[in-house]
């Protein structure tokens, strides 16, 4: 790639195919912009195949036809557009530990980690690379800069239903000095609106549903496919499945086949419905009780990123999400070190998961977020 030879700022576009990012595109164009199109390549489609024979399966991000709609979309706008393949590192650093994460009896998530080490981090340095001064991308959310701390702050988008603000808290202040998201403003309808008016060949696009690099949206069965092509297998470890009293009454198939809160395919008759409430996995116990076993206060969070300021050092009020889809419950987060804290929250919780995040907001404001564990 060339460095920009043109001396007017220039804004990198990370288009995924989508009407999102696409629509971004088409924004910053109509403002009279200097902007280039950046496709990310991170997964590739002809490996796993037999996933692919599972039969339908839901859209996907990132996909090969993304890739062409994004090339579509750019020639449409008359920009420039490269595709960048990231393959090596989206395997290192989302994939693997996805796959670890299961194993280990924890619940990932990969598109935290994918904007975590991927496309805020290697895609900043390829848009400074070919003379690109900024980012921009199709996320619901927002920033600003607080004029009192001088730190920047990422905030909630205006469209509550669309807001992904809980997949992005591990910004930091560098990428959003950089970083723009004009989606943050619009809902999904004006959205589409303005794909319309501009022409775009993905107006009507289907938005995203599964996960990139598992096309069946079955996580055991690309887990096997994918230990499969490193000649490995899944651990055939059968064990106990236990009330939380300790009974036994059941064997589990495998301590990665389960999810906490799971329901349904536990194998037991109980006469009454039952959940998953823990995942044992040192001892290989899957634990199930009933709804209020499901119910805990307290979690310890890790890897904490705090945005709006620099370290915890005193017990802190907030609104903490533990899902994409929960409502931020309020809560006490207290520091154990710089990089952990304690969640307490006022109320007990529903299937506070390992491997998730826990994500702490102040209004619109998001203050940090860590992985529980």
């Amino acid at each position: 790639m060339e460095l920009n030879p043109n001396p007017t700022p220039m804004t990198a576009v990370a288009m995924s195919g989508g009407v999102d990012s696409s629509v971004v595109a088409a924004i910053l164009r109509e403002r009279g912009m200097s902007v280039v199109g950046l496709t990310m390549q991170l997964w590739n489609q002809r490996r796993l195949p037999e996933l692919d024979r599972d039969g339908a399966h839901g859209q996907r991000c990132c996909s090969l036809d993304d890739v062409y709609d994004a090339k579509r979309v750019a020639q449409h706008l008359n920009m420039p557009h490269y595709v960048v393949n990231y393959e090596q590192r989206f395997e290192e650093t989302v994939v693997q530990p996805f796959v670890d994460e299961y194993l280990a009896g924890r619940t990932p998530i990969p598109c935290t980690q994918c904007n975590n080490h991927v496309k805020f981090d290697p895609l900043l340095v390829t848009a400074r690379q070919i003379g690109a001064d900024r980012l921009a991308t199709g996320h619901y959310a927002r920033i600003r800069r607080n004029e009192t701390t001088g730190r920047y702050e990422l905030m909630r988008a205006l469209d509550g239903s669309k807001d992904q603000t809980y997949f992005l808290f591990g910004l930091t202040q560098e990428q959003m000095s950089r970083t723009d998201f004009p989606l943050g403003e619009l809902d999904k309808t004006e959205v589409r609106e303005i794909a319309r008016r501009a022409a775009l060949p993905v107006a009507e696009k289907a938005e995203s549903q599964e996960i990139c690099f598992v096309p069946s949206g079955n996580y055991v069965k690309f887990i096997a496919a994918y230990l499969g092509e490193r000649g490995q297998s899944l651990p055939e470890e059968e064990g106990d499945l236990v009330t939380t009293s300790g009974e036994i009454i059941g064997r589990h198939r495998g301590v990665h086949n389960y999810t906490i809160g799971q329901r349904k395919g536990l194998g037991v008759a109980a006469g009454k419905p039952l959940y998953v409430v823990e995942l044992d996995r040192a001892a290989n116990r899957v634990v199930v009780g009933d709804d209020s076993g499901l119910r805990t206060s307290i979690c310890e969070i890790n890897r904490v990123n705090w945005m709006s300021f620099a370290t915890l050092e005193a017990p802190l009020r907030a609104s903490v999400k533990i899902r994409h889809r929960h409502d931020p419950a309020p809560a006490t987060i207290e520091p154990i070190d710089t990089t952990s804290a304690r969640v307490t929250f006022d109320e007990p919780q529903r299937a506070i998961t390992p491997g998730q995040a826990a994500v702490c907001y102040s209004g619109d404001v998001v203050l940090g977020g860590g992985w529980i564990r």
